[in-house]
């Protein structure tokens, strides 16, 4: 379908790049999962990688704060958020290749393209 993707990690107290909202008409998608999930990948990277466990990677407050973050900056942005915590990479693609069938039908589109304002 020639659709462009990237995966843009998010940094506290770092705006995403500007190359993100100069896009025309991008369709983002804000994926996101539970604070103990997240610490769980995180140690078991630090463990395969033969690091300290106990960091501020794996704090448990420091991760809220990144989530809370990331969240209020989907929200600002009206970005759709998808809670990846219990789904698989395959349940995740779905629902993404859902969100794009959705925008391709929505009115005021001529060929998969949507009207210029």
């Amino acid at each position: 379908k020639n659709n462009k993707v990237a995966i843009i990690p998010l940094v506290v107290d770092s705006p995403p790049p500007k190359t993100l909202f100069g896009l025309r008409h991008p369709l983002v998608v804000g994926l996101t999962t539970s604070p103990e999930r997240l610490v769980q990948i995180r140690r078991n990277r630090l463990l395969s990688l033969n690091e300290a466990t106990e960091t501020a990677y794996v704090d448990s407050d420091r991760v809220k704060g990144e989530l809370q973050f990331a969240r209020r900056m989907f929200g600002d942005n009206g970005w759709p958020v998808i809670d990846v915590t219990r789904r698989s990479i395959e349940e995740t693609a779905a629902a993404i290749i859902r969100l794009v069938q959705e925008r391709e039908r929505r009115p005021g589109r001529i060929d998969g393209l949507e009207k210029p304002i």
